[in-house]
């Protein structure tokens, strides 16, 4: 689950990856040339390829030809993409509780423009377990989706079928947001934390595991905070001086504190207090640190690999992630139970969950270390063709083929109260409660 991340400056001459996004079991990447890919598990219609297929290697989305796609998101199992104007935003996939911000409950299999934001001037998107949330240009806070908990800060628990103002940031500058599974945090341009939603774990960080219906200001020690990510039930920042500070969940160690306890406040991870955090990403129980210098460290749940640090025992402190070449990775995502990574290089990596072939590899093999994506990269196979999404067709208009694929699905088969993480569950057999975290740390992987 994500929040969107632009990258800047790639060495690479041919068609590169600008931006990459990791959901729970699917990835999507914009590259040069206003080209959008996606693969991995496709039930939903999270590819966005008209159909619910997996793709096992990177799929252009035939929806996006001629449009000007600057950022992707991917949330659980849906996906949002925004238009360089930031005035049209689409979304499509898993429709459940109205994430998808269109008014209902549907799935969408194509890209479809969220009216309600039609307009809007967005600078920023953030896609949960089930929900969403937008910060204008001016500032001004959206959300959509399920609300069980609280977690679109507009004062209820009623999900919203649309985007809704959030009243509480009237008159506060809002610099950027993030979702959780069931929580939502906000920076300011003053460098306050904000927190609300489902709080049992301490993830809101507000010195308590009660819920929140608004947002509500977090006391941090020390500097003011300029960057916030999510796992599902714990949330990552860093200060304006580069500290790490992480509270909420830690029964596999996605905190990093060297231990598996919960933290109701933010705490500085101290392991990687001699390092300068530029960028954080978190997944469904583990978390990724990128530095300054280009270094990724990982931490928390590796049943499959997803910390890349070679084998599958879990982690409570950051490990450093290794890379062929000694590459300095530039951008970071964690999905579910899988992680992508892009070097300096213009090289694209991925390691953890392969069930799906959420790792671009043409496969469904697990990865316990950064592979090469062929389909992008210049040190790969970089003959491989990409393939195209066989719908809409060429001349097609968007919206009748959005609405042509949108399928409402059976709630009473599926449950109307079902989460994308009960759901997600059920689909893994693999991922039980229970699982036993070890903390497993060689030596060589050690700093």
């Amino acid at each position: 689950m994500d929040d969107e991340v632009m990258i800047t400056e790639v060495s690479a001459s041919s068609p590169h990856v600008l931006l990459i996004s990791a959901g729970a079991s699917h990835t999507v990447a914009l590259l040069t040339g206003n080209v959008v890919c996606s693969w991995g598990r496709g039930e939903d219609g999270q590819l966005g390829h008209g159909d619910t297929d997996d793709q096992l290697l990177p799929t252009k989305l035939s929806a996006f030809d001629g449009l000007d796609i600057v950022s992707v998101t991917c949330g659980a199992d849906f996906t949002v993409a925004r238009s360089a104007s930031g005035r049209d935003v689409y979304s499509w996939g898993w429709g459940d509780f109205g994430r998808l911000g269109h008014g209902d409950h549907s799935d969408l299999f194509i890209p479809h423009p969220i009216r309600a934001l039609q307009g809007l001037k967005i600078k920023q998107i953030a896609c949960g377990d089930c929900h969403c949330l937008a910060v204008t240009t001016e500032s001004k806070v959206l959300s959509w989706g399920r609300n069980q908990n609280g977690e679109l800060g507009l004062g209820t628990t009623k999900d919203s079928l649309v985007p809704q103002n959030v009243l509480a940031f009237e008159g506060i500058h809002v610099k950027m947001v993030a979702a959780g599974a069931e929580h939502s945090v906000a920076i300011t341009e003053d460098g306050d934390l904000y927190g609300w939603g489902w709080g049992r774990y301490g993830n809101l960080g507000l010195g308590d595991t009660n819920d929140r219906l608004i947002p509500e200001k977090v006391n941090v020690e020390g500097d003011k905070i300029v960057m916030v990510s999510c796992g599902w039930r714990h949330t990552i920042s860093v200060s304006s001086s580069g500290g790490l500070y992480t509270h909420g969940w830690s029964k596999y160690g996605q905190l990093g504190h060297g231990d598996f306890e919960d933290r109701l406040v933010p705490r500085k991870v101290e392991a990687l207090s001699d390092k300068f955090i530029s960028q954080v990403s978190g997944g469904w129980r583990h978390s990724m640190a990128l530095t300054s210098t280009g270094q990724l460290f990982g931490w928390g749940w590796n049943k499959f690999g997803q910390v890349g640090i070679g084998h599958n025992f879990d982690c409570s402190s950051p490990m450093l992630v290794n890379f062929p070449r000694a590459q300095k990775v530039v951008q970071i995502s964690c999905g579910w139970r899988h992680t992508v990574a892009v070097t300096d290089r213009a090289n694209v990596y991925s390691w953890g969950r392969g069930a799906n072939g959420q790792l671009g590899h043409g496969d469904t093999l697990d990865r316990n270390v950064p592979k090469i994506i062929d389909a992008f990269s210049v040190d790969g196979c970089s003959e491989q063709h990409i393939e195209s999404s066989k719908y809409p067709s060429a001349g097609k208009p968007l919206a009748s083929f959005s609405e042509r694929y949108a399928v409402v699905p059976n709630e009473t088969a599926m449950g109307s109260q079902a989460s994308t993480s009960d759901k997600g569950d059920k689909f893994d057999a693999n991922v039980p409660e229970n699982d036993v975290s070890f903390d497993g740390i060689p030596l060589i992987n050690q700093f």
